[in-house]
């Protein structure tokens, strides 16, 4: 897409959803345009959101992560797949309370508050449904519990469909899908339901909230395989920056390739106000 072809579209964008791990931040550093970007967004009438597939931190956490960042959101203002996994087993399993939970404390204690029980490790405390998530405190013999509690036939879920999540480290994060895979290998069962990007209904939600058109959001993220391909998914304008996962070699090859590449949420800025001065 050339630059004036992405002008012409970015003249219908009202919101914005934003991913977050190597979107607006990498790892616990945050981007040196994040802010600017968020100001002229603010100045040019655009409302955002925060997405994110990492279900590591409750939404609690997440919300003190970004004002300590300098980024004062709002709980109405941000999506995480724990929020989502929990508004899919009040939907799907409404008799579901034990849950066999592969995650962090902190993810654990947003399904608490949420009224769900954390079941342990033993044989004897039978779970209604398993979640399997982005867990970096993952203890082996809870891996294996999971496996057979999954052998049993018990229903799972998983929070999302990350290989692996972006970092500035030196160091490869294993994410949910992986762990999954793994699973999967042991048991020969798939979960149940990947939930997540891409699944559409984190966009749909917001397009029902704000009352827009597919057409008047643009989705903005750093991978193909979930932040582009939720965006197509539900019909919305996606935007792939190169400032996490994927590179431009990558991006360019895609058999569905994004609406439009960015070198970030910068250059992203840039297109945005030219085309709102357009408009």
């Amino acid at each position: 897409m050339t630059r004036q072809e992405a002008i012409r579209q970015l003249k219908a964008i009202r919101h914005v959803a934003l991913d977050m791990d190597g979107t607006i931040y990498l790892g616990d550093q945050l981007f040196p345009f994040t802010l600017s970007f968020l100001n002229r967004l603010r100045r040019l009438g655009i409302t955002y959101s925060f997405l994110t597939n990492n279900p590591s931190k409750s939404l609690d956490d997440y919300l003190l992560k970004l004002q300590r960042m300098g980024i004062h959101a709002t709980e109405d203002e941000m999506y995480t797949t724990t929020v989502a996994t929990i508004d899919y087993i009040r939907a799907h399993h409404p008799s579901a309370r034990r849950l066999f939970l592969l995650g962090t404390p902190s993810m654990v204690g947003q399904f608490e508050k949420a009224g769900f029980t954390s079941t342990a490790d033993d044989a004897n405390d039978v779970p209604d449904l398993i979640v399997a998530a982005f867990d970096m405190t993952l203890v082996y013999s809870r891996l294996c519990r999971a496996a057979w509690w999954i052998k049993q036939g018990v229903p799972y879920i998983a929070t999302n469909p990350d290989k692996v999540c972006p970092t500035n480290q030196p160091t490869v994060l294993v994410d949910c899908g992986s762990i999954c895979k793994c699973l999967e290998h042991a048991t020969g069962r798939c979960p149940d339901i990947t939930l997540g990007k891409p699944d559409p209904n984190m966009l749909l939600g917001i397009l029902q909230r704000k009352q827009l058109r597919p057409e008047q959001i643009a989705m903005v993220g750093d991978r193909i395989y979930t932040d582009i391909k939720m965006a197509q998914r539900a019909g919305a304008f996606g935007v792939l920056v190169l400032s996490g996962e994927t590179t431009l070699d990558v991006a360019q090859s895609a058999p569905e390739p994004p609406d439009l590449i960015c070198r970030d949420i910068e250059e992203l800025g840039d297109l945005l106000a030219e085309a709102h001065k357009q408009s």
